[in-house]
């Protein structure tokens, strides 16, 4: 099926190369715009982008069934996720701020 007519794009592509970032680390966080950077590709409308973070989250939890991942695993996981997006709010945050402050 066809997810991204902007740069013809197939679910399946998209799947192999989330199965190829998975290969080099099973745990990486991996957007849409990592998926695309790995294709060669970028977002150009972006409409495509909520169907490819479902096509994310489909295969990787298929790979980790496959793989069988313990549940320590997957939170521990989560923790380093929680930490990335912690860490990302409080460097937004500082940026509003230098922002507000020059304006």
């Amino acid at each position: 099926m066809l997810v991204c007519s902007c740069n013809y794009i197939t679910d399946r592509e998209i799947r192999d190369v989330i199965n190829g970032l998975l290969d080099e680390d099973c745990w990486q966080l991996i957007v849409p715009s990592k998926v695309y950077h790995a294709m060669q590709k970028r977002g150009r409308c972006c409409g495509c982008f909520p169907n490819v973070v479902d096509l994310i989250i489909r295969a990787t939890e298929e790979y980790h069934a496959r793989r069988h991942s313990t549940e320590a695993e997957v939170v521990d996981y989560m923790s380093r996720l929680r930490k990335f997006h912690e860490d990302n709010r409080r460097a937004d945050i500082e940026r509003r701020q230098k922002s507000h402050r020059a304006a």
